[in-house]
């Protein structure tokens, strides 16, 4: 037999399986040994008058391990995956990432990566068998959510590719995408000013409701040929601390946001839960290896938890807009947009707009000498 090498006694294989589970002991005179008629009583082991053999009940355990494990048991896939700036568990039934871990400090989110170089694909280490595709997603009503966001990985092109892997990506309600959890997240990096390290736990929840009949039940949407599942509610959970010297208590929060539009009115505080809640909803312990004996200190006491109101929201994601216009109309659109929506553009979106409004200009004009020549 291949494998871990088993000894038997001197007697032989014949001495340990005198006892056999539904089989009894293997007498030379019948069924059981002295004519005994029942097999013996549940975590007794062998009988006695069967196992004559000194270390017989050992080593018929051994055996019974090798047999039990001869093909293996079976496997839910690789635990814990690894990238440049996160790491994630994923689920190979779901399609979908159980948590999705990352750090971030005030250089990672600064750099030349740009995400309109990146692409949505499946991950490579993932067996295709257990994989989400982008055909999942197209059609279905949902949005391909970032666990780990591309905005935390500036400083590594590399990274920033690796968070557009479908292994972290959820079904999410395209609101609550591009509002709600996009705030979240920018409020994470906005923690960076303030602190030196923040690490982000980040993935989807299925939590129960309760029927009109009182019952609780578990049930969600799957979309696509690879039934993705669509998860009810979305968690993170942020670790901080000032800096690797400081004696300061770190600051930690977690947080459970339904998979829905939420407007501008709900405040991130509502969305808290107790780390202890969230790690029974989710069936996880979070940062194993921090000391919950030390004095850990609420992340909204210690901080704002406050997330970008309406006006400097629509500012931000206009002044974004501004670098992907590709015509003088597209780029006068962004303003008109803007100035339509009630809020009016302050000095930075004026200087980037005027920026970009001479180079729009000035490449126009070009093509159109061009034009003329040819």
């Amino acid at each position: 037999m291949r494998g871990r090498e088993l000894r038997f006694p001197p007697q032989g294989l014949a001495a340990v399986s005198e006892w056999l589970p539904g089989r009894g002991c293997r007498g030379r005179r019948g069924s059981w040994a002295d004519g005994a008629a029942d097999p013996p009583e549940p975590g007794r082991g062998i009988p006695a008058r069967c196992s004559t053999v000194p270390g017989t009940e050992l080593a018929f355990k051994s055996a019974e391990k090798i047999v039990l494990e001869q093909f293996g048991f079976p496997l839910t896939g690789t635990e814990t995956r690894r990238y440049t700036n996160h790491a994630l568990s994923y689920d190979q039934a779901k399609r979908v990432p159980r948590w999705v871990l990352e750090h971030i400090s005030k250089d990672k989110i600064v750099g030349d990566a740009d995400r309109k170089h990146c692409k949505f694909k499946p991950d490579p280490s993932v067996p295709s068998t257990f994989s989400a595709l982008n055909e999942d997603y197209v059609g279905s009503g949902w949005s391909r959510g970032h666990m780990a966001p591309a905005g935390n990985n500036k400083f590594s092109s590399k990274a920033m590719a690796e968070t557009f892997y479908l292994s972290n990506i959820v079904p999410q309600n395209f609101d609550n995408n591009s509002g709600y959890w996009n705030r979240i997240e920018m409020y994470c990096r906005e923690l960076t000013e303030r602190f030196e390290d923040v690490w982000i736990v980040s993935g989807p929840l299925t939590l129960p409701h309760t029927r009109s009949d009182g019952k609780k039940t578990v049930s969600y949407q799957v979309i696509g040929e690879d039934n993705v599942a669509v998860p009810s509610h979305l968690y993170k959970v942020i670790l901080a601390r000032r800096s690797p010297e400081s004696t300061e208590p770190l600051a930690l929060g977690a947080f459970v946001v339904p998979n829905t539009a939420i407007g501008f009115q709900s405040q991130l505080t509502e969305f808290q839960v107790s780390l202890q809640d969230l790690e029974k909803m989710s069936g996880l312990v979070f940062f194993p290896r921090l000391d919950r004996t030390s004095n850990i200190r609420n992340i909204c006491s210690v901080d704002t938890c406050k997330l970008l109101g309406f006006q400097e929201f629509t500012l931000y994601l206009s002044t974004r807009k501004i670098d992907g216009a590709r015509s003088v109309a597209r780029l006068e659109k962004v303003l008109e947009t803007l100035k339509s929506s009630g809020v009016e553009p302050d000095d930075y979106f004026l200087s980037r707009y005027g920026k970009k409004l001479e180079e729009l200009k000035a490449k126009e004009q070009a093509d159109t000498q061009l034009g003329k020549l040819s």
